[in-house]
């Protein structure tokens, strides 16, 4: 059977920054496009009204693109607003009466994961869980153990197929652009095996610092934060084999087919950092031992990958605010010397634009015999304001029931289980001065030719600004 569209959207932690920042810009999108014609109910212990809901609202959307007046006013009128305490069933009681004749709504916790459970349970003892779906954000847990626990308890109440674990990362249309380049394109798959790709280099970078989340990120760090998520949603697009079916089951079990064949990290592997500076940061222990950055090594043991190592790094006050993706192609076997030859490579970087570009070896301008230049062959896209933003697209999707752009119970604990090694132990981390790439000890796991350092100007990484 068919999951109907949700009649209704709860959103609770209304009065919390996620939905300033995010979910107002969001809903108001969908309204302009036609997108959402449902009640929204806000839900908070705030000791708000109504109308202060609606001016946090307005507040948000001057602040996060502008205010669209006729969108606003249907948003002003489809909002509705819960106040109360998560632990009392007074709160769900009058969550259920807002709720009317709704009888599948879509309830979304934009809420600390610790609250979790006490919202479902409540959800279930007021009937509001009947007929409805539950949107969680991530973090899903914090190592593995806190994984099953979580998916325990939201599977006591709701299906899997009703449960909608949000990683904004997949709502992003570039990360699911890969798909499209790799199942789209005949030619791609003459290549895009471990008989031609020498390496594989994945980065995100962010050139700021943890902009007063220091409590959260001091509990959290770059692995968990991102590369557990994020990253790994990358290269499971990257590296996953053709679907049967692009429905959402069949891709989705395609992905976990990659993550299984992920062996746990060992520590040799992994290089942990921290920038100088990040101790004075407010919510931040003295003594913190959080990395602000890593670099690990993965194999993927796959026909298609295996040996061929993926390298992943991620982290914060790096030089750039960059996402991209380098795959090095082994050296052709060519009288030229190996010394010459020094760029073949495909490279995709996924932000803040859109850039598919071959990296190649030509003849020098003006060149007598064989002299040879390193360049590219760039196509670049920026993103235009009608795009959806990723909060959009998710959340749009899971009012549609439609799961492709969501993390299923088995992603999530096998994703845990590739990097709880690295939780467990208390590995070594070192500085590193801002507005670099990471500590020196990175050169511990790095590719070979060493790393790929984006730089964003013009769309165009440090070859593609050479001619192709």
């Amino acid at each position: 059977m068919t999951n109907p569209h949700s009649d209704a959207l709860v959103f609770f932690g209304a009065t919390g920054d996620l939905a300033y920042k995010k979910i107002f810009p969001a809903l108001q999108a969908m309204l302009k496009r036609g997108h959402l014609n449902v009640p929204v109910v806000g839900v908070a212990k705030a000791g708000w009204t109504l109308e202060q809901l609606k001016a946090r609202a307005h507040d948000s959307l001057e602040k996060h693109g502008g205010v669209d007046p006729a969108a606003f006013e249907k948003l002003a009128n489809l909002l509705r607003y819960v106040d109360g305490d998560y632990q009392a069933p007074e709160t769900f009681k009058a969550l259920r009466r807002e709720l009317k004749d709704a009888h599948n709504p879509a309830h979304y916790l934009a809420i600390p994961p610790v609250l979790f459970e006490t919202v479902v349970e409540q959800l279930a003892k007021s009937n509001c869980s009947n007929g409805a779906r539950v949107i969680v954000e991530k973090p899903f847990g914090h190592d593995l153990a806190t994984a099953q626990e979580l998916n325990k308890v939201l599977l006591s109440v709701f299906d899997e197929a009703d449960i909608f674990r949000i990683d904004h990362y997949l709502g992003k249309r570039p990360v699911n652009n890969l798909l499209a380049f790799r199942f789209a394109n005949t030619f791609v798959e003459a290549f895009w095996n471990r008989n031609y790709i020498e390496s594989v280099q994945i980065t995100m970078a962010e050139d700021f610092g943890v902009q007063g989340r220091g409590g959260f990120y001091d509990q959290t760090g770059t692995i968990r934060d991102v590369i557990q998520n994020h990253l790994f949603q990358v290269m499971s697009n990257l590296t996953m084999e053709p679907p049967v079916g692009f429905d959402s089951e069949s891709v989705r079990d395609e992905k976990v087919k990659v993550l299984k064949s992920i062996p746990a990290l060992e520590a040799k592997n992994v290089v942990r950092g921290q920038f100088r500076g990040y101790l004075d940061e407010n919510g931040v222990a003295k003594d913190s031992q959080t990395e602000t950055f890593a670099a690990l090594k993965l194999e993927v043991n796959s026909w298609r990958w295996k040996g061929v190592p993926f390298y992943l790094r991620a982290g914060k006050c790096l030089p750039t605010t960059c996402t991209e993706i380098v795959a090095k192609f082994h050296k052709p076997p060519s009288l030229i010397p190996d010394s010459v030859l020094t760029e073949n490579h495909l490279r995709m970087r996924i932000s803040p634009d859109v850039t598919i570009a071959m990296g190649m070896m030509s003849l020098a301008p003006a060149a007598e015999g064989i002299s040879l230049q390193a360049g590219e062959m760039v196509a670049t896209h920026s993103p235009g304001a009608d795009e959806m933003d990723a909060y959009e697209r998710v959340l749009g999707a899971a009012m549609e029931a439609d799961r492709s752009l969501f993390a299923r119970e088995d992603y999530v604990e096998e994703a845990w289980r590739i990097v709880e090694p690295l939780l467990r132990k208390n590995s070594p981390i070192y500085p590193y001065v801002p507005n670099t790439w990471g500590p020196s000890e990175v050169e511990r796991v790095t590719p070979p030719g060493g790393w790929q350092d984006p730089v964003v100007k013009h769309g165009l990484s440090p070859v593609a600004t050479q001619a192709a």
